[in-house]
């Protein structure tokens, strides 16, 4: 088994144990909603749901860019797992104005002197285990997702904190609305407004962060520091030019030109080239696409 269809296979597992737990949490947040009087926690259920189609998506693109390259996709399959997390990390803006404008239309019906309907207990516990259950996934798909290096697991593993974050706004609303009652109501939208925004913020990290990547953006500055400093410290490298890098999927790639002695065998460049991809491969992994150009030093 090569190292992407293991990490592919990890990936998809725990994607799918979220996506199960997302399948049961959104039926009983229906139910509580319905049943509990609360327009808040059908809300949330809705939400719960989108997690459930992002989980879909994510498994889709994991597979994909778990398989090896082949004559069509000579460079692999890494990309796909980069347009999944992007996917998710615009569903997520969707999702963060939908709250928002929902927030933000309630809280006007408030002010014009409308009361909005007070909801039961079952809508506060449905409240409470969503922020419990979805916190757990959170963390648990986040330690996975840095284990393996997919930025399409973090991506979906934020998703469930948004769906957490925005459950304590609906926990907070209940709650308030079924202790004080009356005008008290307005604190679930107000929440959920305030909220809104944090998951905005998640959601243009994500966004371009892996936007960046699909438009082949070069690496961190700091990361091609780096790998400059590799390069001209390697014994028998005199310079180099024309360096390029980007990422495809979890691995970096890079051209670059190096200059050597011009008296040097073709044997002894050669070895030069190969102690650079070496030294290249030992920092940023086997996988990584490493193109090197040798050249005589004039």
């Amino acid at each position: 088994m090569t190292h992407e269809t293991d990490r592919s296979d990890t990936a998809v597992k725990v994607t799918f144990n979220g996506l199960i737990l997302n399948v049961v949490l959104t039926i009983f947040k229906f139910i509580a909603g319905i049943f509990g009087n609360s327009s808040a926690m059908i809300a949330d259920a809705v939400h719960s749901f989108s997690d459930f189609v992002t989980d879909m998506v994510v498994i889709v693109g994991l597979r994909a860019a778990g398989k090896p390259a082949d004559d069509n996709h000579q460079y692999g399959h890494g990309k796909i797992e980069t347009l999944c997390a992007a996917f998710v990390g615009i569903a997520l803006v969707f999702i963060g104005l939908e709250i928002l404008v929902n927030g933000l239309s309630k809280i006007l019906l408030v002010l014009h002197g409308e009361n909005l309907e007070q909801p039961g207990m079952i809508a506060l516990a449905a409240a409470v285990a969503s922020i419990l259950v979805k916190e757990g996934l959170y963390r648990y798909t986040l330690k996975a997702a840095n284990a393996i290096k997919s930025d399409a697991m973090i991506a979906n593993a934020w998703h469930h904190r948004s769906d957490a974050l925005s459950s304590v706004g609906t926990m907070v609303g209940i709650g308030g609305a079924i202790i004080l009652g009356g005008k008290w109501v307005v604190l679930d939208p107000l929440a959920a407004v305030i909220l809104s925004f944090v998951i905005f913020k998640v959601a243009f990290d994500i966004s371009y962060k892996n936007i960046n990547e699909l438009a082949e953006a070069a690496l961190d500055a700091e990361v091609v520091e780096d790998i400059v400093n590799t390069i001209i410290s390697t014994e028998g490298v005199r310079d180099f030019h024309k360096l390029k890098t980007r990422k495809i999927g979890t691995n970096i790639a890079t051209d670059v030109h190096i200059q050597v002695d011009k008296n040097l065998s073709l044997i002894e460049a050669h070895n030069i080239c190969n102690e650079v991809e070496n030294r290249l491969r030992s920092k940023y992994g086997k996988e990584s696409i490493l193109y090197i150009h040798c050249e005589p030093d004039m």
